[in-house]
């Protein structure tokens, strides 16, 4: 019988259940409850304490460089969670909002020893989950009954290894015509993936030859440059840009990536815009948060356009790290147009990071 979940859907579940602050069940030599420190309220934070042992707080490595906690096992920190911890906190570690107001956030104790692999898969699905990446973990005995008395979750960790932070296979769902204002010969490609997450959209205009390399452009998704006309980034006239381009030319493929903020998605992009009203730029930001410069994961691209028959393109992308992508993933690339459009007075600042800091040609 196919009825019980796959491994890939526990893992959309357990997703799923984090963002709604309920805990999961990590499964493996150690087996652990989790829950992500963003929503994590009083009453379960209570009823974790009261279970006692001894409950840590998993950060990324990025994280705990910003708060000088020492980072014993490499890409995260374990942090000793006080039996009289506070929710407040709790969320003042993983929360950099107030980190300019109360700097001095320790002392911080960090574990050394142990297994840090249920840590680390925890890590893991909060990022995926759009979350903080912040977790509270607390090892418990009998954790398959625990799991089925309190009707949670359970993620064996051996199965799920393979697939935390791995690229979801996408399928194809519809495509129809859309006549757009760059052209209007349209149409619109809908693709899904297998683990739940986000939709991602291919825009083809008009009838490109898959013999030859097509004029295509890598967009992420971005809810305030594309839709409001953010100022502060140059996202909106980038892909208007491209469009145009692309209807001139009479033919192109435009991948829309739901990658929201350079993959850490819209409510941490928007954490990051705060700090940088604080005066961090775009990837002192990030690293403030526990992320990465950049967190995307630009093979998706490249699965859709071999899906669509396409084995070569004319890159229109600034990003040399596209570039690489599409190449280690199948995608010859055979000549990167520039795309230099949309700077102004508020997003000078920005564009130059993205050149100092990321490599982008600008």
């Amino acid at each position: 019988m196919a009825f019980a979940p796959t491994i890939i859907e526990r893992l959309a579940r357990a997703r799923s259940d984090l963002r709604m602050g309920v805990p999961v069940v990590i499964t493996g030599e150690h087996t652990v409850l989790v829950l992500a420190a963003e929503t994590l309220d009083t009453a379960r934070l209570s009823d974790l304490l009261a279970l006692g042992g001894d409950p840590v707080l998993a950060i990324t490595a990025r994280r705990a460089m910003t708060l000088k906690a020492r980072s014993y096992d490499g890409d995260l920190s374990r942090i000793t969670l006080p039996q009289d911890a506070s929710l407040n906190w709790v969320q003042s570690i993983a929360d950099p909002a107030d980190d300019l107001r109360v700097p001095m956030k320790g002392p911080l104790q960090s574990i050394r020893t142990g297994d840090p692999n249920p840590h680390r898969a925890a890590l893991s699905m909060t990022k995926s989950a759009r979350l903080l990446p912040a977790a509270v973990v607390l090892e418990i005995p009998h954790g398959l009954q625990f799991a089925a008395t309190h009707g949670l979750t359970v993620v064996p960790l051996d199965l799920a290894r393979p697939h935390l932070g791995a690229t979801s296979d996408l399928h194809p769902v519809v495509h129809a015509r859309l006549p757009m204002e760059a052209s209007e010969a349209g149409r619109l490609h809908i693709y899904r993936p297998e683990d739940g997450g986000e939709e991602h959209y291919a825009i083809e205009v008009g009838r490109p030859d898959r013999s030859k390399p097509v004029l295509a452009r890598l967009h992420s998704a971005c809810f305030t440059g594309d839709v409001m006309g953010s100022l502060k980034c140059d996202c909106g006239p980038q892909l208007r840009g491209a469009l145009a381009q692309m209807g001139t030319e009479g033919s192109g493929v435009l991948l829309y990536l739901n990658q929201e903020g350079r993959g850490i998605g819209l409510a941490n992009k928007m954490r990051a815009y705060s700090l940088q009203d604080q005066g961090f730029d775009t990837v002192e930001a990030n690293h403030r948060l526990g992320f990465e410069d950049d967190e995307r994961d630009f093979k998706l691209g490249a699965e859709i356009l071999k899906s669509m028959g396409f084995s070569s393109v004319r890159l229109l992308t600034n990003n040399p790290k596209k570039i690489n992508m599409m190449t280690e993933n199948g995608i010859n690339v055979t000549e990167r147009v520039p795309l230099k459009v949309g700077e102004n007075a508020h997003n000078t600042a920005y564009l130059a990071t993205k050149a100092t800091k990321s490599g982008h040609f600008l």
